[in-house]
């Protein structure tokens, strides 16, 4: 009884499936466009099949579209950061990566062999024909992985795949119709000879794994507005060794706008002056916007704010919260003294006290705060008196654009 019912369910289905109208799914690429890709990752690592430790990866991408050509493909200029935490400090700023590559409106890349990412290519592609809602199709796209650290491999380590797709059909999101589409695929490829050569010592021998995604697109906008993913990538190195990771993901992409930055730091510089907030300027550097605030005040030999400039902090919060859309980069220097390593680590810890506070205020939350550590090697004067030695311990807020 429980099979007939669920066999007439199932066609019930799919003839309501057949009632509803095809579409034809392409990415649509403007010159100029500015997006950002947000993708944060847990994971748990396996050693042996003996849990190592689990982690929290987050992937900052921005790309830009400067130029497309006549078929509708676009050059993509990309700048990739990856960082990751075990513990529940804020994400330290972590390793870039620069990129460029071509993509064609069905989503299939052209990309040097000398960019390591985007880690996963070619997904989504799709088909040249139109699609309805329970309809398939499969494509061929790879996996990209940066093992020059661990198995010195100076190029990208790709392990190909055929995804299959399944359009599921419409749904509602903030206003928004999108579009369902599941994305399966699984990862089995032994490591030609030609390049477990190249490793330095031992090598992944065989990868395994899968991955199943599910993929909201904007067929207006012509692009993908977020996902999810649950994940499993074993690699069998030649010693014998089995590392295992799984995990889930999810990213939103967000097209941006510049900021218009010359009036942006003039207005600020004027508040901060109305505001009588002492050693505080902005500045427009490379990263974006930059509050600078010299010669801010711990605790002694510590990174614990003083009252003063957690009040000072407040204030310049309500600047930051005009541009809720922007993340934050928070940077912390020291003056000249004591050992390298502990000028850096202090900066460390006072970065992470700032981005902690303009969190527990509701400012940002902890995926969209970075924190960074330069020790003394960014200094803004001399570390010959007191008064210039005060404008080098510093702290910057950056309202990042790049």
């Amino acid at each position: 009884m429980k099979k007939s019912v669920y066999c007439i369910g199932t066609a019930l289905f799919f003839l309501i499936l057949a009632g509803l109208p095809a579409e034809t799914f392409r990415f649509i690429y403007r010159e100029g466009d500015n997006y950002r890709i947000n993708s944060i990752v847990t994971q748990r690592v396996y050693i042996n099949r003996r849990v190592s430790h689990s982690a929290e990866i987050n992937n900052r991408i921005r790309v830009s579209v400067v130029s497309v050509e006549d078929d509708g493909s676009a050059v993509h200029e990309a700048r990739f950061m990856t960082t990751e935490r075990t513990s529940n400090r804020s994400f330290s700023w972590g390793r870039e990566y620069e990129s460029r590559f071509s993509r064609n409106p069905r989503g299939r890349f052209t990309i040097d062999s000398r960019y390591f990412m985007p880690v996963v290519r070619d997904v989504p592609v799709f088909p040249e024909h139109d699609v309805a809602p329970g309809d398939q199709w499969e494509s061929e796209g790879q996996e990209a992985h940066d093992l020059r650290d661990q198995f010195g491999l100076a190029e990208p380590f790709t392990v190909p795949f055929t995804a299959e797709y399944t359009y599921v059909g419409r749904v509602q999101k903030d206003g928004k119709t999108l579009h369902h589409i599941q994305v399966e695929y699984n990862l089995f490829s032994d490591t030609p000879a030609q390049l477990a050569q190249k490793a330095t010592g031992d090598y992944p021998a065989t990868t395994m794994g899968y991955s199943r995604q599910n993929l909201y697109w904007n067929n207006v906008e012509g692009f993908l507005d977020h996902y999810t993913e649950e994940f499993r990538i074993q690699m069998q190195l030649a010693s014998g060794t089995v590392i295992e990771f799984r995990g889930e993901a999810r990213a939103e992409v967000t097209e941006t706008e510049l900021l218009d930055r010359e009036r942006i730091v003039r207005e600020m510089n004027d508040e901060l002056n109305r505001l009588g907030i002492a050693d505080t300027r902005a500045s427009s550097t490379a990263e974006g916007i930059t509050i600078t605030l010299e010669n801010i005040q711990f605790e002694p030999d510590s990174a614990r704010l003083m009252p003063a400039e957690k009040a000072k902090i407040t204030t310049i919060a309500a600047l930051l919260e005009r541009y809720p859309d922007k993340e934050l980069l928070i940077t912390g220097h020291t003056a000249l003294a004591g050992t390298a390593a502990a000028r850096k680590a202090l900066s460390e810890e006072r970065a992470e006290a700032v981005a902690r506070f303009l969190v527990e205020m509701g400012v940002r939350n902890d995926y969209n705060v970075y924190t960074r550590g330069m020790g003394a090697e960014q200094p803004v004067a001399p570390n010959d008196s007191e008064r210039n030695r005060a404008k080098n311990r510093r702290v910057e807020i950056t309202i990042l654009e790049q």
